[in-house]
């Protein structure tokens, strides 16, 4: 049972640990989507998530000989992290489970508090299984990511800290993983304005904790599969399906390409770096989940651990989505001169050419034929739509890549 008295002592618990994060009103996103955004930047909480707050306030309230025996957590990244600070704080060994696919910079942030990490699996629930196995053959102490009060009530003091930033507030989101972090922001903020609305955020490629919610019962999915990592969880628990049909409001979905373009969207226009599952909130403003108008909303930016490789992927694509580059094949005769017909056509629309490659040797190419793969810059919809008139009444073959 979560308790808000168990939520006060936990703030008290995190007391000169945790950072009050910051609530900011973002005038720019506010515009865009006729309402008026704060975004909670846990991003920028110490280990750049906000798993730090439950991580630290579970191992405190371990006794020495527990933590004497060791702890071992399993995670895609932010909790494990979180575990690892605190293991590092009081002075204990902590083995740390981590899917095979997670980002470097995750792990490397691990293991730069000195802890052992182990590399197990395609997702978080199957490294969950491994460091179950670990626990039981050496006995040592199981922090579970979300499944656990003690956990849930040290997220749940971001809840408490909203309310204390912000007075007038309609709707909380917030994103959806396991989802200790959502039970706990609920429990806080509805003891407190059991009016104001918890929507989670889930990403299509992890939907069990959405269809859970509609279904009112369990239901697992088969795979999971998206850039949001941080809340790729592919079985649902019972005990976290309970405490969320309690206590929030709705649950919506948003794909990875409009993951992608709120990644990209707050690195230019807030200038803050998110990672995926972090900028789940903001996808969901940009792309009208909610579809309300003038309300006072909180979004949450729950993670900054994003990887650089994935970062780059995620700019890519929220380039092409957002209409500034466009990727294409065209197919021109080869002979000399024929490049340049083709770039003059690309000087003409203004498109500067960022990348090219030629190819006269595919095998689904005719005789006397040529691919060229160009990648340009862009200035939107419209310019796109004018650049293929111009191939178009060149009589060019072209093919878009997306």
């Amino acid at each position: 049972m979560i308790d808000i008295i168990d939520i006060k002592k936990a703030q008290e618990n995190l007391d000169g640990i945790v950072y009050k994060t910051p609530l900011a009103y973002a005038p720019v996103l506010s515009d865009m989507v006729s309402n008026n955004i704060y975004l909670k930047k846990e991003n920028l909480q110490q280990t750049g998530s906000f798993k730090l707050r439950g991580a630290f306030n579970k191992i405190s309230k371990l006794s020495k000989q527990e933590r004497d025996k060791g702890i071992v957590a399993s995670s895609a990244g932010n909790h494990a992290q979180g575990v690892a600070y605190s293991a590092k704080y009081f002075n204990c060994d902590a083995t740390i489970v981590m899917p095979e696919a997670t980002p470097q910079l995750k792990i490397n942030g691990v293991k730069s508090y000195g802890v052992d990490v182990v590399l197990h699996g395609d997702n978080y629930d199957e490294a969950y299984k491994k460091a179950v196995q670990i626990c039981q053959k050496e006995q040592k102490n199981f922090i579970h990511p979300y499944e656990d009060d003690d956990v849930i009530c040290g997220q749940a003091t971001i809840g408490l800290e909203i309310l204390q930033q912000l007075n007038d507030i309609d709707i909380v989101l917030v994103p959806i993983g396991g989802g200790g972090l959502i039970a706990g922001v609920a429990k806080a903020i509805k003891y407190h304005k059991p009016d104001i609305k918890i929507v989670g955020v889930v990403a299509s490629g992890a939907m069990s904790m959405k269809e859970s919610f509609e279904a009112k019962k369990p239901i697992n999915s088969k795979t999971v599969k998206t850039i949001a990592d941080g809340i790729a969880v592919r079985d649902t628990s019972e005990k976290m399906l309970k405490l969320l049909l309690e206590s929030i409001d709705d649950i919506v979905k948003v794909e990875d390409k409009e993951i992608a373009n709120a990644v990209l969207f707050l690195l230019e226009k807030q200038k803050i770096v998110v990672e995926g599952a972090g900028a789940t909130t903001v996808a969901a403003l940009l792309h009208n989940r909610l579809k309300i108008k003038n309300k006072n909303i909180v979004a949450l930016l729950s993670g900054g651990n994003i990887d650089v490789t994935m970062l780059s992927v995620i700019i890519e694509k929220g380039l092409i989505k957002s209409s500034r580059k466009m990727n294409m094949v065209v197919t021109l005769i080869d002979k000399p001169g024929a490049l340049k017909e083709l770039t003059n056509i690309f000087e003409a629309c203004q498109a500067n050419i960022v990348q090219i490659d030629y190819d006269r040797a595919s095998l689904s190419l005719d005789f006397g034929d040529a691919n060229v793969t160009i990648s340009l810059e862009t200035k939107g919809e419209q310019h796109q739509t004018d650049i293929r008139k111009a191939l178009r009444d060149s009589a060019y073959n072209f093919k878009e890549l997306r």
